[in-house]
């Protein structure tokens, strides 16, 4: 069973762009030395500028622990799991994995901060709305700068004035991750049929799981509803691309080529049954019947009407979308 994942992030001494370096210090020192717990909390001190409180120093040490980094072995410290497989590979990317993979909500971060640049109020808000189980005061900052400052210290976040941006090793990041931390979840569906009706026609489906905080980022950026059915149980949403994952690979982590649709649309949507245009109206296949209510009450019955954003999908790609659709080249 995987450990649980952690809520809080805990900065490391040394300054905020300087975490790495001064992890790198304590799994070094604690490889070597294997220390006590006053041994580790004496070279702290020794090591760092103005830090002398015992509870300052083991509530790192405990956050370190939590990791995986370091591990206790009766009365003394050693290397953990992490710390283990962070110091054989010692690479910036070892550590990356181990970070993202073991604390919640640095994934959907990066992924927010690929739309543009954020404020620490706004990644704050970004954080809690996305991941309510934090459970911070949005008032207080703290939370969000620590974890800014890890993104700092691994390359994949800068600061510039007041405003937090990707920088290229953290777009390159995101491109990756929202397959990796997910794999690729595959099932088939086939139907035959005569004509565009909603339960027959011809076709594949192809369902891919991405990274659920790619999709928590997804949710969130859209109140947790899907504009054309307005279903909000997130059990029933999906990510559906704009342009498609398979044809568009460099799009796949691109918020602004995604939105929420409940299954039944997206399955719609990508069947061509019904689209949405550069001005966010309806358009809906000619050809598309069905004796559903739901579907006629949210797709036919709507067709022409603008959807309502308060971020929607980036108006060139639902150009390029609809290029391919022979009933729409009317």
């Amino acid at each position: 069973m995987s450990p649980e994942r952690l809520r809080s992030i805990v900065p490391m001494f040394g300054g905020g762009t300087s975490y790495v370096e001064t992890l790198d210090a304590i799994l070094e020192f604690v490889d070597e030395h294997q220390p006590t717990t006053d041994e580790l909390v004496g070279w702290h001190r020794g090591t760092f500028a103005r830090v002398s409180s015992r509870d300052s120093i083991l509530r790192r040490v405990d956050y370190l622990e939590d990791v995986g980094f370091i591990r206790r072995a009766g009365d003394y410290w050693q290397l953990g799991p992490e710390g283990e497989a962070y110091l054989s590979e010692q690479t910036t990317l070892t550590l990356l994995e181990i970070m993202v993979r073991r604390n919640v909500g640095l994934r959907s971060l990066l992924y927010a901060l690929s739309a543009g640049p954020m404020t620490i109020d706004e990644v704050s808000h970004q954080q809690l709305d996305t991941h309510p189980e934090l459970g911070w005061n949005p008032a207080n900052p703290d939370m969000a700068k620590q974890r800014t400052n890890w993104l700092r210290s691994l390359g994949l976040v800068e600061k510039d004035g007041d405003l937090y941006a990707l920088t290229d090793e953290g777009h390159q990041f995101i491109d990756r991750a929202v397959e990796q931390w997910a794999g690729t979840a595959e099932t088939s569906v086939s139907s035959t049929g005569d004509g565009l009706t909603a339960a027959t026609y011809e076709t594949t489906v192809v369902a891919r799981s991405v990274d659920p905080e790619f999709r928590a980022t997804v949710l969130s950026r859209h109140d947790g509803t899907c504009p054309v059915s307005h279903v909000d149980h997130p059990a029933l949403l999906d990510v559906a691309h704009v342009l498609p994952w398979s044809e568009y690979p460099d799009h796949r982590a691109d918020l602004g080529n995604v939105l929420p649709l409940s299954k039944t649309h997206h399955a719609a949507f990508d069947r061509e049954l019904f689209t949405i245009d550069a001005d966010y109206r309806l358009r809906v296949n000619p050809e598309f019947d069905t004796q559903s209510d739901i579907l006629q009450r949210t797709i036919i019955e709507q067709a022409g009407e603008q959807i309502s954003f308060d971020t929607g999908p980036e108006p060139a790609y639902l150009q390029k979308h609809n290029q391919a659709l022979a009933w729409l080249a009317d």
